[in-house]
């Protein structure tokens, strides 16, 4: 049996995250239980070690979404109860802001990662950070079903804009405001549709900007919706931007590459291992609103870039479809479940 432990949190209204889809599809192959889908962080805690408890005399390994900021004590706690335990343990890294973990916790950083099983990686950006401390990483990138998303060829581009994330400061949903207040003055007709679940004050601070900059006849927000409702949407907008001052690799990204959009996106994080710039998107530095609008207005002014960048985008989120991606699973996981 494998254990599962996460945030499966989407009933409670937030963004999915990678446990909700890889835990269907692992549960094809193996015995898998997921945990947990508590709201409360530390009721999730103790959902996740009442979980292991209940289950330790079957498991064979347990797989473990660690990430760097508040939810990283559940990793540290997780492994120190397979460690006791002696039950093998796979950290599977979310976390884009693990280079500042290992400086504020080296030690329990270290106890950790050198006593895992493996070490997965979706990101090349953490798997390079983490082979510079001198772990072995497996590198196994998020997923999609590319048949999900209706790739639409754009072979031009106005000022019709698309922001998918989470409210929240980490991606910096302000900056897109900021880049819209500037594009109506040359765009008149500029809209900026923003899609996802509020998880801190700053959906509140961009309705008030929206006021303040009389934005409210160019900005759209939707809040939360499902994949298809924002996928069905997105048919109307012909460039998606990313204004994250942290990140990984982030499925949002991944779903705008395989439904064609020419993305524009802060290069932080590992972003740059999976956009490659001029190539399947546009890289600017985080904060910088001059060089988002100056790299929006090259798409809006060059047809053969935007073509270029959308046949390749798709491409990218094709080497990303789960048919692709599971053999990369299955060869980590068999060995630990002797199958």
């Amino acid at each position: 049996m494998i254990l599962y432990a996460g945030n499966i949190l989407s009933k409670h209204g937030f963004t999915p995250t990678v446990i909700e889809s890889l835990t269907p599809k692992l549960r094809e192959r193996y015995d898998i239980i997921s945990v947990s889908d508590k709201k409360n962080q530390i009721l999730r805690m103790l959902d996740m070690i009442y979980g292991f408890l209940k289950y330790r005399k079957k498991l064979s390994v347990v797989l473990i979404d660690s990430y760097s900021m508040k939810a990283f004590w559940f990793t540290y706690i997780l492994a120190i109860l397979c460690k006791n335990f002696n039950i093998p343990y796979i950290p599977i890294l979310h976390g884009g802001g693990y280079p500042d973990r290992f400086k504020s916790s080296p030690e329990k950083c270290n106890l950790i990662f050198r006593n895992s099983y493996r070490i997965v990686s979706p990101s090349l950006y953490l798997k390079e950070f983490f082979e510079g401390k001198g772990f072995e990483v497996t590198y196994i990138p998020n997923f999609i079903h590319i048949n999900n998303y209706r790739f639409k060829k754009r072979d031009s581009a106005g000022a019709n804009i698309l922001w998918v994330r989470s409210f929240h400061e980490t991606y910096n949903p302000m900056l897109a405001v900021e880049i819209l207040k500037e594009l109506v003055k040359k765009y008149p007709d500029a809209k900026l549709c923003m899609i996802g679940p509020e998880k801190d004050d700053t959906l509140n601070e961009v309705k008030k900007a929206s006021v303040k900059y009389k934005l409210n006849g160019s900005l759209i927000i939707t809040g939360k919706l499902t994949r298809k409702e924002w996928t069905d949407k997105s048919a109307d907008y012909d460039i998606f931007i990313n204004t994250t001052n942290y990140d990984n690799q982030p499925v949002s990204v991944i779903e705008a590459m395989a439904l064609g959009f020419p993305i524009v996106s802060t290069n932080v994080g590992g972003i740059p291992f999976l956009i490659t710039d001029k190539k399947d998107g546009l890289l600017v530095p985080p904060e910088n609103k001059e060089r988002f609008i100056e790299e929006i207005e090259k798409l809006i002014s060059d047809d053969k870039l935007v073509s270029e960048i959308s046949s390749n985008a798709r491409k990218k989120a094709e080497e990303l479809d789960w048919e692709q991606v599971k053999y990369k699973w299955f060869e980590i996981l068999d060995p630990a479940v002797k199958i």
